[in-house]
């Protein structure tokens, strides 16, 4: 049985959030999606601090719909920490324990224990003000786990630190994760914040689950323009007719998988070479293209090809220069069969 049973049915003037959660024991959950899609509105329901228009909230066996958030025995982070800047971090990490009526000694005594814990002994009696990022996300961690919580909510715990900085409390972050018993809901709109902390990914989009499942599933087989744009693949959507894809266009790509009725086929930037004239003996998949646009990715640079399809594609700075790339080049682009994944789009993935 998991640990976290929900259905979070949230209506806020245009905006209709319902979303079903559960998550086990011990499990890191990343609740991903753009901005508008219910991420935040999720998680501030399932703290309390957003009431429900329907649906049920249970934690441990215990309905906490109509519950208080200060009797929910749930730890929360906010992205942007919302320390008490007049306490020290000590006393910031005690306040919760003394809400649960836990004396100022023994309350001091659990905030030292989680200072030390997250590496902070030395920096107990400093404001806010005077702590780092790092350091700030640090005791915010601290004050949610201080309560013992069941289930602990971090909101884009990572979006404020620059990019040093949260490496570094990335790796710290996962192993207290790992040693967290209950249960964990991470909102992130950061890929990689998701599949280096969770266990599993839920992604929604406009108040609904989209797709939902391991980091392998998801990244394999994107199931919407934002997931796939999230995971880096070019997707498209079609009618399967064995290893031939349809699309609305009237378009046909070929992949080695062998599909019939409603498909996607996906396939990544770096399968997309570009070639100035039509190539002879090419792979199965050519069409010509013209460049719209060229950035830096990376080591390389992306560009983006209209044409029958659009479509993102990686090439090397060298390869750019020996097809004297710029907006409106005209260019033929190919991918091979084999690099294509061609899949059922009728059933979202689980």
């Amino acid at each position: 049985m998991s640990l976290l049973e929900a259905r979070l049915v949230v209506r806020r003037g245009e905006f209709h959030l319902d979303v079903a959660l559960s998550i086990a024991r011990g499990e890191t959950v990343a609740l991903l999606g753009p901005n508008g899609a219910g991420k935040t509105t999720a998680l501030r329901a399932l703290a309390g601090l957003t009431p429900l228009s329907g649906g049920f909230l249970r934690v441990d066996g215990r309905d906490l719909s109509a519950t208080p958030p200060e009797h929910r025995r749930v730890g929360v982070v906010f992205q942007d920490y919302l320390l008490f800047p007049h306490l020290s971090a000590r006393d910031n990490v005690a306040f919760g324990p003394r809400r649960q009526g836990v004396d100022r000694r023994t309350a001091h005594e659990t905030a030292d224990r989680w200072l030390e814990r997250v590496g902070l002994t030395d920096l107990a009696r400093r404001k806010p003000r005077h702590l780092s990022g790092g350091q700030a996300q640090r005791v915010a961690l601290a004050r949610a786990l201080a309560v013992d919580p069941v289930l602990l909510l971090l909101d884009e715990p990572l979006a404020a630190l620059d990019a040093r900085t949260r490496l570094e409390t990335r790796a710290e972050l996962h192993r207290h994760l790992a040693a967290h018993p209950g249960a964990t809901l991470l909102v992130t709109h950061d890929p990689l914040d998701a599949l280096v902390l969770a266990d599993r990914l839920i992604v929604i989009e406009g108040g609904r689950v989209v797709q939902e499942g391991d980091a392998a599933t998801i990244t394999a087989r994107p199931r919407t323009d934002y997931v796939a744009q999230l995971v880096g693949l070019n997707l498209y959507r079609g009618r399967g007719d064995g290893h031939a894809v349809r699309l609305d266009s009237g378009f046909v790509l070929t992949a080695t998988d062998s599909v019939h009725g409603d498909a996607f086929v996906a396939f990544p930037p770096a399968a997309v070479a570009l070639h100035p004239a039509q190539p002879d003996g090419s792979p199965r998949n050519t069409w010509p293209a013209v460049l719209t646009d060229i950035q830096r990715h990376g080591d390389n640079l992306r560009v983006r090809l209209d044409g029958p399809i659009v479509v993102a594609a990686d090439i090397t700075p060298a390869a750019a220069a020996h097809l004297d790339l710029a907006p409106g080049r005209e260019l033929w682009a190919a991918v091979k069969a084999s690099e294509t994944r061609a899949y059922p789009a009728g059933v979202p993935e689980a």
